[in-house]
């Protein structure tokens, strides 16, 4: 059963910016701070961001300034603004509640910074 839906990756140059999307049903956004976290290749997977339900934001030290992290709760989607992107940001992105929930990941959206 998909429930998190992550979108809006891609091939961008050092410097560029992305939008990441994630869409999921009411019953995850409704009561969940909710995350975007990131996995390079050899690497674990990392909290980059987190919201919760009021706007309240966190994010990892190396994309402070950089990112900002958004939710739209009526139309049950979080996003991902990435800003000053650099090649040590690529990385399969993906969303889920904060803490996680196992059951929740998705295929994520990679991105890769790249001249």
């Amino acid at each position: 059963q998909v429930q998190l839906v992550e979108s809006g990756g891609g091939l961008v140059q050092p410097g560029g910016a992305l939008r990441l999307s994630c869409a999921g049903s009411r019953s995850i956004f409704s009561i969940n701070v909710m995350g975007w976290y990131r996995q390079a290749p050899g690497k674990q997977r990392e909290l980059v961001a987190s919201i919760t339900r009021s706007g309240s934001t966190n994010y990892v030290d190396s994309v402070k300034g950089r990112f900002t992290i958004s939710r739209d709760n009526a139309k049950n989607t979080v996003y991902l603004q990435m800003n000053t992107l650099k090649p040590e940001d690529t990385a399969v992105y993906y969303c889920n509640t904060y803490p996680y929930d196992r059951s929740y990941w998705g295929q994520g959206t990679q991105v890769t910074v790249s001249s």
